[in-house]
């Protein structure tokens, strides 16, 4: 099912890594306080070219990492409307 999707947005790991692993783009969005195989203050995964990390830049600020999102998408779109 994932091979059949243009992007995968998840805040589920096990998710991520399945998406990474398979190669399918996947947006990751993790807490502050993350697990430290994630690697600090990256947002890419040396395991998985096909990842984008965001994670939240203060405690609880999901808004903020919500924001970032949107632009990482919208960067996203006008690729795909260029092409």
């Amino acid at each position: 099912v994932m091979k059949n999707l243009d992007l995968i947005i998840t805040v589920d790991t096990a998710t991520a890594h399945l998406a990474g692993g398979l190669g399918v783009p996947v947006v990751l969005l993790l807490p502050f306080s993350t697990d430290w195989r994630w690697l600090a203050h990256r947002t890419d995964s040396p395991w998985y070219p096909s990842m984008r990390i965001l994670q939240q830049r203060t405690p609880f600020d999901w808004e903020a990492l919500v924001q970032e999102l949107y632009l990482v998408l919208t960067e996203r779109i006008t690729l795909l409307e260029s092409k």
